[in-house]
């Protein structure tokens, strides 16, 4: 039986310090550092960091499907990024070291605009998520040296790590993620399945088939999670769609309308 391999591509900053995240997993058969979404053929490493090129650095990983999920590859590749910074990554600075996920195909494109969209959602930033998501374009390998720099330079790239404050923002992300994860469960014992769905997954009450679309009684309409005061019945209007529907939130800082 053939085995059938897919790529995905990450701009993630440096990239020296986006191949062994991906590195290590089984169902990766191989992670390559390159340029790519510029106007220039075969670039060096030197004309991509002089930002003429319209380049990114940028990683292209080879991947098994049935081993390894692009879903798993974003997860990754969010945990290693500051996507609220539009000028580059950490101590690196300028268009080449900006944030991009590369989609190759339909589905991908999607995953990438959902875990965006999740990670907008979950709020885990105050600052708006600016990592782009663009086509996949003519990715060029970069120069050996630069391929997997960080086997051959193992005390160069750990210094690098530190130095550029990577590695702490990581370890602040996996602490989050920790507490996240906690939280998370200790919601799921308190809601119903249908609360959880729509408050924690981006989900949707069916039309006609929930709770409060008919409802007349006066009173404030709570975000059953924190508790926070979001509408009044004196606002709600029957808008004929089945859900619950509001001219306007008591606090407009606290709801984000999204354009669908």
């Amino acid at each position: 039986m053939l085995q059938s391999f897919e790529k995905a591509t990450f701009a993630g900053g440096c990239f020296w310090c986006m191949v062994k995240p991906f590195d290590q997993f089984d169902g990766i058969e191989s992670v390559v550092s390159g340029y790519t979404g510029g106007h220039t053929k075969n670039p060096t490493y030197e004309e991509v960091c002089s930002e003429t090129t319209g380049h990114f650095e940028a990683v292209q990983i080879t991947y098994d499907p049935m081993k390894f999920s692009y879903k798993k590859l974003l997860q990754i590749f969010w945990s290693q990024i500051d996507p609220t910074d539009p000028g580059g990554q950490f101590y690196d600075r300028g268009d080449s070291y900006r944030t991009a996920i590369f989609y190759h195909n339909e589905e991908q494109k999607q995953q990438a605009e959902a875990s965006k969209l999740e990670l907008e959602m979950s709020k885990r930033f105050t600052k708006p998520i600016v990592t782009l998501i663009l086509p996949a374009s003519a990715f060029y390998p970069a120069e050996e040296y630069h391929q997997g720099y960080y086997k051959k330079n193992p005390a160069h790239y750990s210094r690098y790590q530190i130095g550029s404050g990577r590695k702490a923002f990581i370890e602040r992300w996996n602490k989050e993620e920790e507490q996240m994860n906690k939280d998370k469960k200790d919601i799921k014992e308190r809601l119903t399945p249908i609360q959880y769905h729509v408050t924690q997954e981006n989900g949707t009450e069916p039309p006609f088939q929930n709770e409060f679309y008919d409802l007349e009684e006066e009173g404030i309409y709570v975000d059953i999670v924190s508790g926070k005061p979001l509408f009044s019945s004196k606002d709600k209007y029957d808008a004929g769609c089945g859900w619950p529907s509001f001219t306007k939130p008591i606090d407009e800082n606290d709801v984000t309308e999204k354009k669908i």
